[in-house]
């Protein structure tokens, strides 16, 4: 249904991310991929939207619908309590990818 990509930033974020967290991302992601169910999430703006987990973790996203597919970029990660500045980081990098498309 789904492919999913992450920025480097992302990645970065994600391998600082105790075991337990980076479990609960990896069973999340898994379900988007194999049913399309993402579970508890929310549009932040057009093209930027969030996972939340009720813990405060949050991934930023935002989905590339091409012709042939479904590609969800995760942007970057945090927490309810950075959230303001995890959101300001996400709009960043998906304005640089929008340019890079270009």
């Amino acid at each position: 249904m789904f492919k999913i990509l992450g920025t480097e930033r992302y990645w970065e974020w994600f391998s600082d991310q105790n075991l337990k967290i980076q479990c609960l991302i990896n069973t999340r992601l898994e379900r988007i991929i194999q049913y399309g169910h993402f579970g508890e999430a929310r549009h932040l703006s057009r093209r930027l939207s969030e996972l939340k987990w009720k813990n405060g973790l949050r991934l930023y996203f935002s989905i590339s619908i091409d012709s042939d597919s479904k590609t969800i970029i995760i942007l970057y990660g945090g927490t309810k309590k950075t959230q303001k500045s995890d959101i300001k980081k996400a709009i960043t990098l998906m304005m640089e990818l929008l340019k890079e498309e270009k």
